[in-house]
């Protein structure tokens, strides 16, 4: 056992020493964070008030199309698509001649591709101003009218909600709630690949550069390979806390900085444009809901169960790659035909995921959520919805035991293939091979 916390110690701090693992450490979230947000910047600065000239010779949408914030339309009788751009418009709106009863669509001409918001901004007006006409045409009723009722029908939501949040009075969003779950389904996803190929460089270096004949000579294979699984799978969780705290720090400063003090502050400063942004009060809405949908996730839950699937899944998967390692040479071809049939059901794991997450109670779910192949990833993708809601308690305690169960037999299995694959060189691996060190 000694001899084994001498290993473990030895591949941790080998590795958290490095400059490489600091600067991965503290610049990924940061990054991370930085990425979102430029991009979230420059989508939203882009965001920019099409011109667009209406032709409509059979006056389908009697001149009734509402210009907003993204659109501005102007009708017009000249259909000439050579010299809009030169009128200043951005694109020009052909509405079908012989009108909507018979064959022909809409079309809209623009010097070059206009931005998703505009075009689908353009769709929607055009479909909502033809459905407000034929309803008003057949029924006799004031567009006005029709408008307000729509507005009145659109604000009104349904609310998903659990037996356990009418107990406690509280909330949830499904949407919040689909969110965490492809986020940490996804990391523990990373993780895997990371992590084990991680180990499986390690053996292979140690085993090309001779180490492993050294290092055997004091210590048994099984407790050099252990050492090395426990020591990288210590450097893993090390990271991943180390995430938590500075994304934490930087939710913290973000929600500090977006306080209502804050943005009534921008708004108000000399120079502000008027309307700057969304409305204070929409803005404070659409906070204080993710806030209550957050609060009503069950973050100890999801965070002891992310711990364990994580650490479960790479115990039960390092080893797996431990003993492709010391079973390979350098040969890149080596590597592939027999990392293939783990790396897999990995794969297999997340596609399955991004079905589970959209229901989250279905037969594949389930099955997948209890094989330890796939319960890692697809089992924290359902953890978010409710745990004992969606996910029985029996079934989270049944998949916690067959992945600790996956572990110590896939633990087993590997090093017989360590003992022998480590000192062995020179000699192409086949699976008949593998399967004589492990009866061995």
């Amino acid at each position: 056992m000694n001899k084994i916390l001498l290993i473990i110690q030895r591949e941790y701090l080998s590795r958290v020493r490095k400059k490489s693992f600091i600067l991965s450490t503290i610049l990924t979230p940061l990054v991370l964070v930085s990425i979102i947000a430029v991009t979230t910047f420059f989508t939203v600065r882009n965001i920019r008030n099409e011109k667009v000239a209406v032709v409509d010779p059979a006056g389908v949408l009697q001149q009734k199309l509402e210009s907003g914030k993204k659109v501005t339309y102007t009708f017009t009788t000249d259909a000439d698509t050579s010299n809009f751009t030169e009128k200043g418009f951005s694109a020009l709106l052909l509405a079908p001649q012989a009108g909507i009863n018979k064959t022909g669509d809409f079309q809209l001409i623009s010097e070059s591709s206009l931005s998703r918001f505009a075009h689908d901004q353009v769709g929607n007006d055009v479909s909502r101003t033809l459905e407000n006409n034929m309803i008003s045409r057949e029924l006799k009723v004031d567009p006005a009218r029709i408008d307000s009722i729509k507005k009145i029908a659109g604000a009104i939501k349904v609310q998903q909600m659990k037996k356990s949040d009418l107990a406690n009075g509280g909330s949830s969003s499904f949407s919040v709630q689909m969110g965490i779950g492809y986020l940490t389904a996804f990391l523990i996803y990373l993780l895997l690949f990371i992590y084990g190929m991680m180990v499986m460089r390690g053996v292979m270096e140690e085993k090309t550069n001779r180490i492993a004949e050294v290092i055997v000579s004091s210590v048994r294979p099984f407790q050099l390979m252990m050492g090395k699984i426990v020591g990288i799978g210590a450097v893993g969780l090390t990271q991943f806390l180390i995430w938590i705290v500075l994304l934490a720090g930087i939710g913290l400063a973000v929600s500090g900085a977006a306080s209502p003090d804050v943005i009534e502050g921008v708004k108000n400063a000399p120079g502000a444009a008027p309307g700057m942004g969304m409305k204070n009060t929409e803005a404070m809405e659409a906070m204080n809901a993710l806030a209550t949908s957050l609060a009503s996730v069950n973050w100890p839950v999801v965070i002891g169960c992310f711990i364990f699937y994580f650490l479960g899944g790479y115990l039960f998967y390092a080893a797996l790659f431990a003993a492709v390692g010391s079973a390979v040479n350098e040969d890149p071809q080596d590597v592939q035909s027999l990392t293939l049939p783990i790396t897999l059901p990995i794969v297999v794991g997340i596609i399955i995921m991004i079905n589970s997450i959209n229901d989250p109670n279905s037969s594949m779910a389930t099955w997948a959520s209890i094989i330890p192949f796939t319960s890692p990833i697809v089992m924290m993708s359902r953890v978010p919805f409710g745990v004992p809601g969606t996910v029985p308690l029996w079934e989270l305690a049944l998949s916690m035991l067959l992945l600790l169960g996956g572990f110590v037999f896939t633990t087993w299995l590997s090093a017989r293939i360590y003992r022998t694959g480590i000192l062995m060189y020179g000699k192409k691996p086949t699976w008949k091979e593998l399967m004589k060190w492990i009866g061995r």
